[in-house]
């Protein structure tokens, strides 16, 4: 079994940051992590990653609401662009998500589900990002809050529906989008929480007293926050009020300067805390490529300068933003700390998801994903399951060695 270890190195641990420690791993998990002083005999690992003066060692980022990325789309339902998606996310630290799907016929839905359930069944290895679920977004939307989601396709919550649904997918489906006012008796909610699923209000006009009510009935957070959805308002505080205010609800931020503005983040943030805020992307097949139209459901959007925008709906279609670019102006705007970032981007999202028990944090015995961000924040190195995934210079393994044949790596 390949093992590795991280010498010389800052690691940010969930109680403060441990200055020249180590950490070893042994085939996909976490065998130990330790000060220099205490550091195992090189000669017992298969290769020495040497980390002074480099940066910070940080668990792997979980994007739980992404589409695309690259000119891949989760609703191309392809192994094809799947594959190409796991490959290009570690470039961002990225080591694990939920593959998104949006409104849609049942039937594009419904392949989509089988190929994203095919995936993390018999194509997810280590070395990629891993596919930890589904992220059902829509079509259980309101039609007034559709932003980019095509109205045509739109369908009332159905509880019948989303059982077929769950069954195809073999229960991977981890989090659903949708709008609470129209589940009638929150039935569809009600499920969802019975059966371990995130029920997430988004595209919806729910008033503040409706977002009160769904969430006795066990919703728990919101999507993509003031996005497609009731605005808050100093006589109807609406959906987004009631995100704010209801101490049950995570909320999902979309940290590109567009949309949200920068000054309001910080009355989030206050509001909300790190322990209760996921930093997401929302990306779309867009993202790493030049302007031009892109495909999103069967819509044309523009994107233009780092803006996706659906001109025949006059709305923003997700977005073209990478997670450590989100977490590096959430550093900027709010003058946060590097564990305080940590929770946004990797341990409330594993907290959110039930698997903290394996990613979301740097402690013996849990998944080897983990990054090397610089102090400018650029991702250096990321590692998906013990596996280098990416890695932004060669240079990085200079006084690095590989034991195996005892040379030096260049």
């Amino acid at each position: 079994m390949k093992s590795t270890i991280f010498t010389n190195a800052r690691i940010v641990l969930e109680n403060g940051i441990m200055e020249d420690g180590y950490i070893g791993i042994q085939g996909e998990k976490i065998k130990e992590i330790g000060r220099m002083q205490s550091c195992p005999t090189l000669k017992d690992f298969h290769q020495v990653i040497n980390c002074e003066n480099k940066g910070w060692l940080l668990p792997g980022m979980i994007d739980i609401h992404i589409h695309g990325i690259g000119g891949s789309d989760v609703m191309d339902a392809s192994i094809e662009s799947l594959d190409k998606m796991t490959h290009l996310l570690p470039k961002e630290g990225t080591t694990a998500f939920l593959a998104t799907t949006m409104t849609n016929p049942m039937d594009k839905i419904e392949k989509a589900i089988e190929k994203v359930t095919e995936y993390i069944e018999n194509h997810c290895h280590e070395g990629q990002a891993e596919v930890l679920g589904i992220h059902l977004e829509g079509p259980f939307i309101h039609p007034k809050q559709k932003g980019a989601q095509p109205e045509k396709d739109i369908i009332p919550p159905n509880v019948e529906l989303f059982k077929k649904w769950q069954n195809l997918a073999h229960q991977h489906i981890r989090l659903v989008t949708l709008a609470p006012e129209l589940d009638t008796e929150h039935a569809l909610v009600r499920y969802l929480n019975e059966t371990g699923v995130i029920s997430s209000m988004g595209h919806t006009d729910a008033t503040y007293d409706e977002v009160k009510t769904a969430v006795e009935a066990g919703l728990s957070q919101a999507t993509h926050l003031f996005n497609g959805m009731r605005g808050l308002h100093h006589r109807e505080p609406g959906a987004a009020g009631a995100a704010l205010l209801l101490d049950e609800i995570t909320i999902e931020i979309i940290a590109d300067g567009i949309h949200v503005n920068p000054e309001l983040m910080k009355l989030i943030y206050r509001l909300k805390g790190p322990e209760n805020m996921v930093l997401i992307t929302d990306s779309i097949r867009a993202k790493c490529l030049k302007n031009g139209s892109y495909d999103l459901g069967g819509q044309e959007v523009e994107v233009k300068d780092g803006r996706a925008w659906l001109t025949a709906q006059n709305s923003l279609a997700g977005s073209v933003l990478k997670l450590h670019e989100g977490r590096r102006n959430m550093e900027e705007w709010l003058d946060l700390g590097i564990q305080e970032l940590m929770m946004m981007t990797s341990t409330t999202p594993a907290k959110r998801l039930g698997i903290y028990d394996r990613k979301g944090s740097l402690n013996v015995g849990k998944d080897a994903d983990l990054i090397c961000l610089n102090v400018q924040g650029e991702v250096q190195l990321t590692v998906c399951r013990g596996e280098i995934a990416w890695l932004s210079n060669e240079r990085f393994l200079q006084s690095s060695f590989n034991l195996d044949g005892l040379t030096q790596q260049p």
